[in-house]
């Protein structure tokens, strides 16, 4: 007897996939702060480390929207278990490579699988019953994922320390586990399939999204919204260190500081205060002011102007986060659900290319250059989008529940 999969209510698929998102984060953060320092035990130059960085997310760009057609077609299932093993696969080769070349295959084949979360947060839209219940499935999302960014690294640190490998290893069991998890225990919820033949063409997703012209600007804001997030994040350590001389620990701290922030704002204050007083369509544009502000306001040269600075922007940009997936979902067909979260998920990847960039070179001329280029960027965006936003979302706005899940947009 498969369980039950009741729309809305909190059922064994439900906890599993919001497992299955937590232990991928956790995941993250046990590896983004000590891989650094595992792969410069191979004597390679320092540009190595950013180049594996950048491998998973050049392969993750073309893989994803690939990922999330073949979901739309096949199931959200097996593509998240294929998704599930392969990231393993790719980890434990990672763990015990010997040489340089071996470390460059283990991050290719994970990001070839970068599937996981794109395809559970899928996965949370098919068993959603209404808009309110699914910006409440994508607040824990973005809850579950400031947990695993704030216990992640304490973890992965401490793993390190045991053995250098350790953490690798540990992250390709979690997968393992996971992958068991939704063999056993998750069932198919796409009632949605997709009937067109999946293209070979590794763009073809992407010239597609940049054709629709609803689509478009949200997906043009989310592109800039995650380049700004990975801008900042790649030059924050060097920032605070340069101007209040604050170490790793400190640091550590008020991230940590800002992850509770975002926890508590996705799990409890959007579904239980924005949008219970505010339109999505509302949130939407002018949300982007304090995210915005929040940027110039770090630049300024007082610790407590900085850290109510970072925390404006942490609170503003997880508030977006969930109302532009929300409107994104509402606005494209059922049957490419899949895909069109897979476009998402490589454009994210293509920032987190694009962002250190700009970011590491901006702040070679000066070190609050970065953040004054944020807050310009999403004050542009601003422009943009309150400029071009009314004419996506008509005044009356009805989804078709056989084509669309039923998302009210206003």
């Amino acid at each position: 007897m498969q369980p039950t999969t009741e729309r809305g209510s909190w059922t064994l698929p439900k906890i599993i996939i919001f497992f299955t998102i937590f232990m991928d984060t956790l995941g993250i953060g046990f590896i983004t702060p000590i891989l650094p320092y595992y792969v410069e035990s191979f004597n390679v130059p320092k540009i190595v480390v950013t180049s594996l960085f950048a491998t998973f997310s050049i392969f993750a760009f073309f893989s994803a929207p690939i990922l999330g057609m073949i979901s739309d077609r096949k199931g959200r299932r097996p593509v998240l278990m294929v998704s599930l093993l392969t990231s393993a696969v790719g980890w434990i080769i990672f763990a015990f490579s010997k040489n340089i070349f071996w470390l460059f295959l283990g991050r290719i084949i994970d990001g070839v699988a970068a599937g996981n979360i794109s395809t559970a947060q899928n996965y949370l839209v098919d068993i959603s019953k209404d808009q309110k219940d699914l910006n409440k499935n994508l607040g824990w999302v973005g809850a579950i994922f400031g947990v695993g960014l704030i216990l992640g690294p304490l973890m992965g640190g401490v793993l390190f320390d045991f053995d250098k490998r350790l953490p690798f290893i540990i992250v390709g069991l979690m997968a393992i586990f996971n992958m068991i998890l939704a063999y056993f225990f998750l069932p198919e919820t796409n009632g949605h399939r997709n009937e067109k033949k999946i293209s070979a063409n590794p763009f073809a997703p992407i010239l597609k999204a940049f054709k629709n012209k609803k689509l478009l600007p949200l997906y043009l804001a989310w592109l800039f919204f995650g380049i700004s997030l990975a801008l900042s994040q790649a030059i924050l350590g060097l920032y605070v260190d340069a101007l209040f001389s604050w170490r790793a620990l400190t640091a550590g701290l008020v991230m940590t500081m800002i992850g509770v922030i975002i926890f508590i704002n996705q799990a409890f204050l959007t579904h239980k205060f924005w949008l219970k007083y505010f339109k999505e369509s509302t949130l939407m544009v002018f949300m982007i002011i304090p995210f915005a502000l929040g940027f110039f306001v770090m630049t300024l040269p007082f610790k407590p102007a900085f850290i109510i600075g970072i925390a404006m922007a942490g609170l503003a940009y997880s508030t977006l986060r969930i109302i532009t997936n929300s409107q994104i979902i509402g606005l494209c067909r059922k049957e490419e659900q899949g895909e069109t979260m897979g476009i998402l998920a490589s454009l994210i990847s293509f920032s987190l290319v694009l962002g250190p960039m700009i970011g590491g070179s901006a702040y070679e001329i000066s070190a609050g250059l970065p953040f004054i280029l944020t807050g310009t960027m999403l004050a542009i965006t601003f422009i943009f989008i309150f400029n071009t936003y009314k004419h996506i979302i008509p005044k009356t706005h009805k989804h078709d529940p056989e084509e669309i899940i039923n998302i009210p947009l206003e």
